[in-house]
């Protein structure tokens, strides 16, 4: 008999799933993959609500050298935009204001097809450019939290760290999402940094295959080529940064290791630093032929104009230290210490730097040692040599900040948290306290500056829009002002450049005048008609020698001279149904107008005022901002007052 042993079936094995963490720590690929995602999304909804809660002024270029020449792009000469001098000189690329001028093209083009109320339409338009800029500011943050992985690794805690500073940032929540040239150059300069091929920073010794020659390497190095030069055209002291990046590249002065770069990369490298720089030139080139209407080059303008006229001291001087004593801790705030903590690790020590990993601390390989120490560089050059020029201002260093963010990520990671025992577990905080106290420091700055500090600017527009609007409802058209021309609709008696203008007051009927303040081109620098020169604003503060008060005799001998005897016939101004100005300007409205300019029939009644913040370093806008109605033309001044009474002078 034979015995008959049972088969064995044997089950096929099942499909391999795959786990989205390593056992230890090391993030998976596709986990990876999706988090990117992720975080970017988060961010353009977090930049996005940023832009509407900024609703305050703080300098008059995020308007006049931005949104003004986009307003002309989008709708013609005809359309009002206030042109300042520099445009008329060719010293500003016209690369930056055509983003936002095709933008308003667009959705102006797309809401008058559909149709939509006007007013609608206008209140659209105000918030377009900072809805755009906001996306701008939201991938400066993702670039330089990609940057922050590259070069702490992926497993690292530090990235986090310095996502959590660019995003609880006083300085990132009041200027990212405003329309400056310098936001924009922020994030072309730091998403160049990210795509630099900073294995050319590598010791050779850990790899022979040429870098450059790596798959997609080149074309990651083409983009951050022509990112940075875009970000130079715009602003050509940007130029520094990468001298700096470059120089130790190439020369690897106090860096470790042996440069990988070969007699072949060099000449591969030149190569594509020609060709990324050629195409950007030709781009600018061709904008600034279209937008001008004849060949130019603006940073040569800028350049001469600068070395030649001295124009810059015009706005103000300020002392070498500036940038260490003001700039670096305004842009920083409460983060301070690690910043400087990080530039001082990165530039002066030799021993390699750690990162807090997911359950241990690790050192770094040589490339992300030596690109620290590399940034650190080009961030101490830049401000080296920004610290000779006389005028100075913060934002002039604004794309340094990523920088720093990176810089100081490990030692906020490290102060602020321990490191767990096993991957398994949480991270832990330590330090609640103090860590709670600097966020809410953080979160008070951003909120009164973006909120309460100088909204007044801003609000006034609304308000004189919203007149104009209810009185002139049949002249609500962008394509071109009404064939009659309505009456001088407002008169700013404020500091030059105090509001936005054409961007906010949007009807090309809306005729406005303000107080300018153009520099002295016709004075050679040095003599003393430059030194004593005034332009209009100044001529209005100016105080009298017989009376010792000012606005009186501007008033008289420039504003309105055809009223009084002596204007030799001059025509003069017209007088406006709404006068904009500061309180403090109101005893010489009264005076004035109750006074000598009786004979011109204003009777002024206050309409409209706002409150402008705590203080203001000006004295010129001290107090509220107000908006009195002349009472000379039918149909005037509206109901509403903000947090007074009305009042006749």
């Amino acid at each position: 008999m034979v015995k008959m042993e049972k088969d064995t079936v044997k089950k096929p094995p099942g499909p391999r799933i795959e786990k989205p963490a390593e056992k230890d720590g090391r993030v998976h690929a596709q986990v990876a993959a999706a988090q990117v995602g992720d975080i970017l999304s988060v961010l353009l909804a977090f930049r996005f609500i940023n832009s509407l809660f900024v609703k305050t002024f703080f300098q008059p270029d995020e308007y006049f050298q931005a949104l003004e020449p986009a307003w002309r792009m989008a709708f013609g000469e005809g359309s009002g935009a206030w042109m300042t001098w520099e445009w008329e000189y060719q010293l500003r690329s016209s690369l930056h204001p055509a983003v936002f001028g095709a933008a308003y093209k667009l959705a102006e083009t797309v809401m008058s097809a559909m149709h939509l109320f006007p007013p609608f339409i206008a209140s659209m338009l105000v918030v377009l450019p900072g809805a755009l800029q906001s996306v701008f500011a939201a991938l400066g943050d993702f670039y330089m939290w990609k940057l922050a992985m590259d070069v702490y690794g992926r497993e690292s805690y530090a990235p986090w760290a310095a996502l959590w500073m660019t995003v609880l940032n006083p300085w990132q929540w009041y200027c990212s999402t405003r329309t400056f040239s310098n936001s924009l150059e922020t994030t072309l300069t730091i998403a160049a940094l990210s795509y630099w091929p900073w294995e050319l920073l590598a010791d050779a010794k850990e790899t022979k295959e040429e870098r450059l020659k790596q798959k997609g390497r080149l074309n990651s190095l083409r983009t951050s080529l022509f990112l940075a030069a875009i970000a130079v055209l715009l602003r050509p002291t940007n130029l520094f940064i990468w001298l700096g990046i470059i120089a130790l590249t190439l020369t690897r002065l106090t860096l470790d290791g042996q440069s990988p770069i070969t007699h072949t990369t060099f000449p591969a490298f030149l190569r594509e630093t020609v060709l990324c720089g050629s195409v950007a030139l030709a781009i600018s080139v061709v904008s600034d032929r279209l937008y001008f209407g004849f060949w130019t080059f603006p940073p040569y303008k800028w350049l001469y104009f600068n070395m030649s006229q001295s124009l810059a001291v015009f706005y103000g001087r300020m002392p070498w230290h500036y940038y260490l004593s003001q700039g670096i801790p305004l842009l920083t705030t409460t983060f301070l210490p690690f910043a400087l903590l990080g530039i001082y690790k990165a530039t002066l020590t030799s021993a390699k730097p750690t990162t807090l990993l997911s359950a241990r601390p690790t050192s770094l390989s040589t490339t992300s040692s030596n690109t620290l120490k590399t940034l650190s560089f080009a961030l101490i050059g830049m401000i080296t040599i920004l610290s000779l020029i006389s005028h100075k201002e913060v934002r002039f260093i604004y794309p340094l900040l990523p920088i720093l963010h990176i810089l100081a990520a490990p030692y906020v990671t490290s102060f602020f948290t321990t490191p767990p025992t096993t991957p398994s577990k949480p991270l832990v905080l330590r330090h609640k306290i103090f860590l709670a106290n600097i966020l809410s420091i953080n979160l008070l700055l951003a909120g009164y500056l973006s909120l309460f500090h100088q909204p007044a600017p801003i609000s006034v527009l609304s308000f004189l829009r919203s007149e104009y609007e209810r009185l002139h409802p049949d002249s609500l058209s962008l394509s071109a002002p009404p064939q009659e021309q309505k009456e001088l609709f407002a008169l700013f008696l404020t500091p030059c450049h105090t509001t936005p203008w054409r961007s906010h007051l949007v009807w090309p009927g809306l005729r406005a005048r303000a107080l300018t303040c153009e520099p002295p081109l016709h004075t050679a620098p040095g003599t003393p008609e430059r030194e004593n020169y005034l332009d209009e604003a100044d001529r209005f503060y100016a105080e009298d020698a017989e009376t010792g008060k000012y606005g009186g005799v501007f008033l008289r001998r420039e504003m309105w001279p055809q009223f009084f005897d002596g204007g030799d016939g001059r025509k003069g101004e017209e007088i406006p149904r709404f006068v904009v100005g500061f309180e403090g300007i109101e005893g010489v409205l009264g005076e004035f107008f109750g006074g000598e300019g009786e004979k011109m029939g204003v009777k002024m009644k206050k309409v409209w005022e706002g409150w402008n913040g705590l203080v203001n370093e000006d004295w010129r806008r001290g107090g509220r901002l107000v908006v009195w109605d002349t009472g000379v033309y039918p149909d005037g001044g509206g109901e509403v007052v903000d947090g007074g009474s009305k009042d006749e002078l």
